[in-house]
């Protein structure tokens, strides 16, 4: 989706529905990769992956009512882990407390987005309230991964096209509405010490989070001073973690892990050795679609509605996106990554 081209629904006409899962086997997800779903989804990453290169966190930028809305509303769900503490308990991961904050969430949720959508368009949130309810983790598992992502950024689709936020949103819903989601992610996976859901392990970018690798990426594109070999510097990670998703993920990672970074992210140590910001951020994106958008484990769990169907995409409208010809290799240019700055 290009947000200048998508198709904004009637709020008045459309007939929302409560979306369900629809890929209950593999050999689904041939229909899903072919389905107006799967081209909404990846065009909205890519329409926001194109605004935000060049603009810092702190950056100023055009702002709606339903921005700051939607923010407030995530404070909250903030507020609520305070109030709601972990449980003393033997095992090391999965704190049941989280299970009551989830609750919380499924107890208060439509009522949270009627404060943040105008009253014409309370009717969307029968359908849209379901993403936000699996965007934080699963409470069973208590984990949390790539689909609980996926499922935010599907709600932030989703509130293009139902008209709540508008064109000029788009930086805002990057450095403002989805870092402040990463923010409160973090804090449920520290504080109730979730599990990464499916981990690759090592070999994948992170355990828990894709998508800010790819806008963050984007973000530094063009930077006058860093280059992807700096990501692995602590100096440059602290000094500019704030102004930059990217840098802002290798902090949250050295945090929770220990040892020798290119031991504990090996994938990430291949990319610091990359050119450029522009080859990262498109390597980025190939990965992207083949190690999360074509896998079972994830897509299996995706809801599907009449705003993200699961109907083939027209013939005529279906171009392809992005050249898939990413092999599950990693992404480097063959050679070592260079040293990291000196201290």
């Amino acid at each position: 989706m290009s947000t200048e081209e998508a198709h904004v629904v009637s709020s008045k006409s459309h007939e929302f529905v409560v979306p369900k899962k629809c890929v209950k086997t593999p050999g689904d997800l041939a229909q899903w990769q072919k389905s107006e779903a799967y081209y909404e989804y990846l065009g909205f990453i890519l329409a926001l992956n194109g605004t935000v290169q060049g603009n810092a966190l702190d950056a100023q930028c055009p702002q709606s009512q339903i921005i700051s809305n939607v923010i407030q509303m995530l404070n909250k769900f903030d507020e609520w882990i305070t109030e709601i503490p972990p449980t003393e308990q033997p095992q090391r991961f999965g704190n049941k407390s989280f299970r009551i904050w989830h609750e919380r969430l499924q107890q208060n949720g439509v009522e949270e987005l009627k404060q943040v959508l105008p009253e014409d368009l309370h009717r969307a949130i029968l359908e849209i309230v379901q993403y936000l309810y699996e965007s934080f983790g699963n409470p069973t598992r208590i984990d949390y991964g790539t689909g609980h992502e996926m499922a935010f950024l599907m709600f932030l689709c989703c509130m293009f096209k139902i008209g709540g936020f508008v064109d000029s949103d788009k930086v805002a819903v990057v450095t403002k509405v989805f870092n402040r989601y990463l923010e409160l992610v973090r804090r449920l996976q520290l504080i109730y010490r979730m599990e990464p859901a499916g981990s690759h392990g090592v070999w994948s970018l992170d355990d828990y989070q894709f998508v800010p690798f790819i806008w963050g990426s984007a973000q530094l594109i063009g930077h006058p001073r860093i280059e992807p070999r700096h990501f692995v510097d602590q100096n440059i990670v602290e000094a500019y973690s704030k102004k930059y998703m990217f840098l802002g993920c290798i902090e949250f990672i050295s945090k929770v892990k220990i040892g020798p970074f290119a031991e504990h992210s090996n994938q990430l140590w291949n990319v610091s050795a990359v050119s450029s910001w522009s080859k990262v951020n498109s390597g980025l994106i190939k990965m992207y679609q083949a190690e999360v958008l074509a896998k079972f484990p994830v897509i299996q769990h995706v809801f599907f509605g009449s705003l993200l169907p699961l109907t083939p995409m027209p013939q005529q409208c279906s171009r392809p996106i992005v050249t898939p010809n990413y092999k599950g290799t990693p992404i480097n240019d063959k050679k070592p990554p260079p040293p990291a700055l000196p201290q």
